[in-house]
């Protein structure tokens, strides 16, 4: 009877305990911050010891999966596609909406900031004391449209592949998916190495998602072992701007967009994509929800794999809106709190900088403070304001990985409906 019972039992789900292991690391690290920090053995062995080698280790394997998973994705993808002509469609498509996107979510972030305006009242005399581990060289990247275009062309794939490029790995993905398209049956062998190489690599990222709980434990728990939530209460205003504006984001323009150009319910599928948001939630990294957003768009909301192999992997790599929204609303809170004036041609430039920006930037942790740095150069800014929110990036960066996804997720849905490759019997019925 007992066997039964336990038969009987639903099994939690993966989301689900991961979002225990955050609260649980949450508790754990605030509870060691008013009550432990000041011990030793807990400082160095708890959270700057097992906490942190096992939340680096686990970024370390999500890192470890994006360039092979980017790249066999890529290239099934176009191989799938398979006529020039479609493929070309496709892209353009794709690529332009990604990038209209990026440009209202900056837009929608300096707008929210301008109104909440949280730099303002925030005490910057203790700015000189703020360290900040942003690499300088990052600041002094030329950011000019010939060079970005010039950039994505690999002169030796194999180095890209090796430095993980992303942009140059998708273009060279691209070419190699579009001859094996056109050589059809003359190079089945090694279209099947690539369709296999894909296989792995999902394969292998669910093994690695199923240590995830332990890693997100870690990771929370060694974020509030040192902040604790006193140090957040100064920064709630930049918080809740970038919160609002990831909201009106992510449950207004995208489900505007889905609506208008999609015709399908936005409730329906927000519902039905909810699992995959709370993932990239808990791992803050797009390329590791690669394989779940795409079996989500393809059993629940009815997208063809041909167009989601290839859409989902290149919006992790250039559609990053959260990020851009994130970016948005620092510059606007840096520059009140260091009572620097922004012009509309300032805010211009920031809109052209983001969207350049988040085209480059890869889809793992925290990697917008990086861009960031080169945002806040364009305007003149100090790169040391950057100081002022690192401590809370880790919270939302896993909130804007969410947004990112659903971007990913919204427009690859419109560019099936567009390319009569969205089954709408399935978003109906499942």
């Amino acid at each position: 009877r007992n066997m039964k019972k336990n038969k009987g039992k639903k099994k939690l789900g993966l989301t689900t305990v991961i979002f225990i292991a955050l609260i649980a690391g949450a508790v754990t690290g605030t509870i060691i911050n008013n009550f432990f920090m000041h011990i030793d053995v807990v400082n160095k062995v708890i959270v700057e010891g097992i906490f942190y080698v096992i939340g680096q280790g686990f970024i370390s394997l999500m890192k470890m999966l994006v360039v092979p998973l980017v790249f066999c994705s890529i290239v099934c993808g176009a191989a799938s596609i398979g006529d020039t002509k479609t493929l070309g469609k496709v892209g353009v498509r794709t690529i332009i909406f990604y990038i209209c996107t990026t440009m209202l979510a900056v837009a929608v972030a300096l707008s929210v900031a301008s109104l909440i305006n949280p730099g303002l009242g925030l005490d910057m005399s203790a700015v000189e004391n703020v360290k900040t581990t942003i690499d300088s060289s990052a600041t002094n990247t030329d950011l000019s449209l010939v060079d970005t275009i010039l950039n994505i062309i690999p002169t030796n794939p194999i180095a890209s592949l090796a430095n993980g490029e992303m942009l140059q790995i998708i273009v060279f993905a691209l070419i190699v998916g579009i001859i094996l398209a056109k050589l059809k049956d003359k190079a089945q062998l090694v279209s099947n190495f690539f369709q296999q190489g894909n296989d792995i690599m999902m394969e292998m990222t669910m093994m690695i998602m199923k240590i995830a709980p332990i890693g997100v434990f870690c990771l929370v728990g060694r974020t509030f072992s040192e902040l604790g939530f006193s140090a957040m209460v100064p920064m709630f205003k930049y918080m809740i701007t970038v919160v609002l504006a990831l909201a009106i984001q992510c449950y207004g323009v995208y489900m505007i967009m889905l609506r208008v150009f999609a015709g399908l319910n936005p409730f329906k599928f927000a519902k039905k994509f909810f699992p995959v948001q709370a993932f990239a939630f808990s791992t803050a990294t797009s390329n590791a929800t690669i394989p779940l957003n795409i079996d989500t768009l393809e059993e629940k909301v009815g997208v063809s794999r041909k167009i989601s192999g290839f859409t989902i992997p290149l919006g992790a790599t250039i559609n990053m809106d959260g990020t851009s929204i994130m970016q948005g609303v620092a510059v606007v809170f840096v520059a009140q709190a260091f009572g620097i004036h922004l012009d509309p041609a300032d805010y211009l430039t920031v809109i052209a900088t983001a969207t350049l920006a988040s085209i480059g930037t890869a889809g793992v942790p925290s990697v917008g403070l990086v861009t960031l740095a080169m945002v806040f150069d364009s305007v003149g800014l100090p790169v040391s304001g950057i100081g002022l929110i690192m401590g809370i990036d880790r919270i939302l960066d896993m909130l804007r990985t969410a947004v990112n996804i659903t971007g990913d997720a919204v427009c690859t849905t419109i560019v099936a409906k567009q390319n009569k490759e969205l089954d709408k019997e399935v978003f109906q019925n499942s």
